[in-house]
C-alpha cells in the first residue's frame, strides 16, 4: 500500500505567519495518520508576480520549478490561509499560477494539480478567522483539479490564541486542526493503490 504524500503550506510570506503555525499542527495530525509530510515555507520560493511575457521570455523561474516538483511528489495539499481583504493572498496565487504553467509542450494541463485532495484551514485576527477567503481558495483549487474536502476550519482571534512555542491555547481546537491533517491523509490512504 502507498504510503500518502502531503505538501503542507501557510498561504504567507510572514515570517512569524499565524498560517504557517496551524499549518504545522495539522501536519502533526496527519503524520500521526500514517501520512509522509513535507511543510514548507513560501517565503523559500522567491516567485516574480506572474507575468505571460516573463515566461515566454524566460521560461518558469527556477523556484517555479522547484516547487512545482513539490506539487508533483505529493498526493495531496493541507493549506493554511490568511484572508487578505476578503480573499486569498497574493503569494498564495501567484505561487499557484506559478505552479500551473507547463514547463514543456507534451506536459498535461495542470498536471501538478489534477487527482490531487486537500484540506484548508485558516488563522486571522478577525472574528471570523478567514472564513472568505478560504471560499476563494477551494473555489480556485476545485477548478485546477484539485478535490477540496468539505471540513475546515478557522481560527479567530489568532493573535491571541498562539502560545510562544507555535502551539494553540485551546486544546480542542487544536485537536480540531490535528484532525483536519488526520482526515486527509485517511482520504488519501483509500485512493491510493
Amino acid at each position: 500500500m502507498t504510503t500518502p504524500r502531503i505538501l503542507a503550506f501557510g498561504g504567507s510570506l510572514r515570517r512569524d505567519s499565524f498560517n504557517q503555525k496551524l499549518v504545522t499542527i495539522a501536519a502533526a495530525g496527519a503524520r500521526a495518520a500514517g501520512a509522509e509530510v513535507t511543510v514548507i515555507s513560501l517565503r523559500d520560493f522567491t516567485l516574480p508576480v506572474f507575468d505571460q511575457d516573463l515566461e515566454d521570455a524566460e521560461g518558469l523561474p527556477d523556484s517555479a520549478k522547484k516547487l512545482k516538483q513539490l506539487f508533483r511528489e505529493h498526493h495531496g495539499l493541507l493549506i493554511a490561509s490568511p484572508e487578505y481583504n476578503s480573499s486569498i493572498t497574493a503569494a498564495l496565487k501567484n505561487a499557484l499560477d506559478w505552479v500551473s504553467r507547463p514547463e514543456t509542450e507534451d506536459e498535461s494541463p495542470l498536471e501538478a494539480f489534477t487527482g490531487k485532495a486537500a484540506i484548508l484551514c485558516a488563522a486571522s485576527p478577525g472574528a471570523l478567522g478567514g472564513l472568505r477567503g478560504l471560499v476563494h481558495v477551494r473555489a480556485i483549487l476545485g477548478n485546477i483539479g484539485v478535490t477540496v474536502l468539505p471540513d475546515q476550519v478557522a481560527v479567530s482571534k489568532a493573535h491571541e490564541v498562539f502560545r510562544a512555542d507555535g502551539s494553540l491555547a485551546d486544546e480542542k481546537k487544536a485537536a480540531h486542526v490535528q484532525k483536519l491533517g488526520a482526515q486527509l491523509a485517511e482520504h488519501l490512504a483509500k485512493m491510493l493503490p
